[in-house]
């Protein structure tokens, strides 16, 4: 099968090109974070600010208008501002991804999630869409600064270490299983991401609840509540289970029609059904009294480092029937 070179090209360079605008994205997001000026006034301190102003509690007060004078509006604090110039940028950055899969897609003339390069790339995709979806609120938005740095990193490890040309996949994913199993598996990946990113700032927003006013306790205190933290892990893997338990059972669909059994233990399967059980406890633990809050957000912690261990320690490292990387 000929390769359109030109194509594959387009692909890379709109691959290296959304890194640098997830990079942008996620400083931007930081920095708004990180902006003393941006952090919203409490009630007790806006009470405060009014008794000093020689107004009581239970007054009602209501500012003066001068007839003629032009009321200026106030200004919005350079946090807000900043992180609501970020949020288009991440969009840019998705688009960008999505044609990179595109091309890649159209350069070999075939899905293009054949090798760990492309699947991680596609995880990406999806853990960045579902953040852009799940953290749309203005308030929550600041958070996709914590999904866009494993991004990054997952995207550089990608373009760096895993990178292999485009190039027709193996003999034994010439199936139109795996436009079907990868793509929900990667999809599933992706808002599993998100998830983790929440429950691990939901534990960090536990530990440290009130983090004082160095660098460090300023992006904390401009971040949603625990609560707000813990409703979105839940949420993203009340998306992601059954997704990913699909995922697995089209594999074993697959399994079946190229290997003769649905089910065989190989390590890829294995760890997968790990990961599936062990989100499957999380979702158990959420429902039940005493474990619905830190035990929980440990346990959803652990399916996503199985989902990692999966990723790369069981394609990277542990021989099986599923060892065709494409490195």
């Amino acid at each position: 099968m000929q390769i359109d070179e030109n194509l594959s090209r387009y692909s890379d360079l709109l691959f290296g090109t959304t890194l640098t605008v997830y990079v942008l994205a996620m400083i931007m997001f930081l920095a708004a974070l990180a902006s003393s000026k941006g952090r919203a006034a409490t009630p007790a301190v806006a009470e405060k600010e009014l008794a000093k102003a020689g107004v009581g509690a239970g007054s009602a007060y209501t500012p003066v208008r001068t007839p003629g004078r032009v009321v200026e509006k106030e200004r919005q604090p350079w946090g807000d501002r900043l992180a609501r110039m970020a949020f288009p940028v991440v969009i840019v950055g998705a688009l960008a991804h999505i044609g990179s899969i595109v091309f890649r897609g159209l350069a070999t003339d075939r899905m293009p999630w054949g090798n760990m390069y492309e699947f991680i790339s596609l995880s990406c995709a999806a853990g960045v869409i579902a953040g852009i979806v799940v953290l749309r609120r203005p308030e929550h938005r600041p958070l996709l600064s914590f999904v866009l740095v494993p991004v990054s990193l997952l995207m550089f490890i990608a373009g760096r270490w895993l990178y292999t040309q485009a190039a027709p996949v193996v003999p034994a994913l010439k199936s139109y299983w795996l436009a079907i199993h990868v793509s929900i598996v990667s999809v599933g990946s992706g808002v599993f991401l998100v998830s983790g990113v929440a429950s691990a700032l939901y534990l960090i927003k536990l530990r440290w609840p009130d983090a004082g006013t160095g660098l460090g306790g300023r992006i904390l205190d401009r971040l949603p509540t625990a609560e707000a933290l813990d409703r979105v892990a839940y949420k993203t893997v009340v998306f992601a289970f059954p997704l990913f338990g699909l995922g697995v059972i089209c594999g074993a669909i697959w399994a079946e029609s190229a290997w003769g059994r649905f089910w065989g233990w190989d390590p890829k399967e294995t760890v997968s059904f790990i990961a599936w059980i062990i989100y499957a406890a999380y979702l158990h633990a959420r429902a039940t009294a005493g474990w619905r809050n830190t035990n929980a957000a440990w346990i959803n912690i652990a399916g996503f480092v199985a989902m990692l261990f999966n990723l790369f320690i069981i394609n990277l490292v542990v021989s099986g029937l599923h060892s065709y990387a494409g490195l």
